[in-house]
């Protein structure tokens, strides 16, 4: 039996740092990221399946999640604001996603790979519903990092919270505005306001 190296690549989750252009208070790298972005993803179908009668699967959308960056490990991560500068530099970084999420795949054994390329890919058809939960939850996390940051004091993450707070917005995702009403204030309190 040969050896496979891809749950040893994927636990290189930790060493990939998020906000590259920011000044942080605090490190956040991809594996914690992804962490918080599974929890949200799931609270965010499961608000979907209970307040607003659908029948989504809230466990799918938090392994999605678990794997939405996987290909940072490859290419590490690149800032928004360089990734969708233009149409040209988005495709490009496509293509290198789309190899990077090949190239991780390809570590598995074979009768695993059919497993794991809808969610390194991010490309099953059947997820369709899914992803637009996904992507509310990593911008979630992104606003939640801002939060934080803006909390500790560091001003550098005002102009990014207003936009990340503007881009959930504009998702138009009823799920996103219960969390935004329910869940969202307690993480501009202290520990001991949130009793």
């Amino acid at each position: 039996m040969n050896s496979s190296h891809f749950y040893a690549m994927l636990s290189r989750m930790k060493y990939i740092n998020r906000w590259g252009l920011m000044n942080n208070t605090r490190s956040e790298n991809i594996s914690e990221h992804s962490h918080q972005t599974a929890i949200l993803a799931h609270c965010l179908v499961l608000i979907h399946n209970k307040r607003f009668g659908g029948s989504l699967n809230a466990e799918r959308a938090a392994l999605l999640a678990v794997f939405h960056d996987a290909t940072e490990i490859i290419t590490g991560d690149m800032p928004t604001p360089v990734k969708y500068y233009d149409r040209s530099i988005s495709d490009a970084y496509k293509k290198i996603e789309d190899a990077a999420a090949d190239r991780l795949v390809s570590l598995l054994p074979g009768d695993l790979r059919s497993e794991y390329e809808g969610l390194i890919k991010q490309s099953a058809d059947g997820d369709a519903q899914l992803r637009p939960f996904v992507k509310a939850a990593d911008r979630f996390s992104a606003l939640i990092k801002c939060v934080d940051e803006l909390r500790m004091g560091n001003d550098e993450f005002r102009k990014a919270k207003e936009s990340v707070e503007a881009s959930i917005h504009a998702m138009d995702l009823p799920e996103a505005e219960v969390f935004f009403e329910e869940f969202m204030p307690s993480f501009y309190l202290a520990l001991d306001e949130q009793e």
